[in-house]
């Protein structure tokens, strides 16, 4: 077995105009204070990273990498779920989703997706000048606003949604497995890969590609409604990014899974600060860890309630009480009988 990797944190919900959170070398400074290990850097902001530039030196990333061990911290990732979203939009969301994308491209879908490709490509070729091995990402999506079937949905819609998110996402991953990173998908909300199921519509449809890997966010299925530990036995080969984040999920007689419209402090499924939800975090340490996870475990804070810098702070003691130095030995190895080939043969009654 494996020790998993921490605690880190996912730099996106604290960065900002004002220091420390202005710049990487002050966040590091920061991070590292409150015990962080490691940092996953959103590759969309330009704050902390210049991407077109990470892509095309690696004489750069070595820099930004300084920057990180100056803290005594590792870059975990890059993330690109803003620029993975872009990869797919339906039209509906085309003025949404503009602000995900630099403003030369907003207003003309076909330039925003391109734009988005390149950001990806670029993100692997960082990723490789970095020696990371993982991308978190989001997938895009086309048939997201179909998600439930009322009016009912024609036959073979949500097939060809999904042939051409498969279409779209191939070249993609062929190039990633050329610089040798894996695609790690957020399952997620607003995405066509939302669940199990759709990951693996997906996956049929991009012949199982072994790039086509998973991000493990429990708190997205919490708000669902799925197991989220038997998530981990059915998929724990693809899963190669872990965001540590917690949520609840108490339904009352006005209010269920969808929410009602309301703002996140009045939902029933809401995102919490670690160890204010309802995640068991024990539970799911111990299986990635037999499972030989050997990744970083990421805090993504998100809370209604709770101030970043407390969440922040509490969240790096919080995983580093869940991580499980793993054991050389049995525990009952002092019971054991030394026997042989031999005496086994004898202990059956073998000859």
């Amino acid at each position: 077995m494996k020790t998993i990797k921490g605690p880190a944190i996912f730099l996106a919900q604290f960065a900002g105009d004002a220091a420390p959170f202005n710049t990487l070398d002050a966040m590091c400074g920061w991070a590292a204070g409150l015990g962080y290990k490691g940092i996953q850097i959103p590759a969309w902001d330009g704050r902390l990273i210049d991407i077109k530039k990470a892509s095309d030196s690696k004489d750069y990333c070595d820099e930004i990498a300084g920057t990180a061990a100056k803290h005594g911290l590792t870059i975990t990732e890059l993330a690109t779920h803003l620029q993975g979203q872009l990869v797919a939009v339906h039209p509906v969301y085309d003025e949404l989703m503009d602000g995900f994308a630099a403003p030369e491209v907003h207003g003309n879908p076909a330039a925003r997706q391109e734009w988005a490709v390149d950001q990806l490509k670029r993100a692997a070729r960082a990723s490789k000048h970095l020696g990371l091995k993982t991308v978190p990402t989001f997938s895009g999506a086309l048939a997201w606003p179909f998600l439930y079937p009322f009016p009912q949905r024609p036959a073979g819609l949500v097939e060809a949604a999904f042939d051409e998110l498969a279409r779209r996402w191939t070249p993609i991953l062929n190039y990633f497995d050329e610089q040798g990173v894996d695609a790690a998908y957020e399952i997620h909300p607003g995405e066509d890969l939302h669940d199990g199921i759709t990951y693996e519509m997906f996956l049929e449809r991009v012949n199982n590609h072994s790039r086509a890997n998973l991000l493990y966010d429990p708190s997205h299925f919490v708000l669902q409604q799925l197991d989220y530990l038997d998530y981990i036995d059915i998929y724990h080969e693809r899963i190669k990014a872990f965001h540590v984040k917690d949520a609840e999920f108490n339904p009352t007689g006005r209010q269920g899974v969808y929410g009602g419209f309301q703002s996140w402090v009045n939902r029933v499924g809401r995102f919490r600060s670690l160890g204010d939800g309802q995640v068991d975090f024990g539970a799911i340490f111990s299986k990635l860890t037999a499972y030989d996870f050997d990744g970083w475990a990421v805090l993504e804070w998100e809370c209604a309630l709770k101030h970043p810098e407390d969440g922040a702070r509490e969240g790096a003691q919080f995983i580093d009480a869940h991580l499980i130095r793993v054991t050389e030995r049995a525990f009952d190895d002092f019971a054991g009988a030394g026997t042989d080939d031999a005496a086994n043969r004898r202990i059956l009654g073998l000859k």
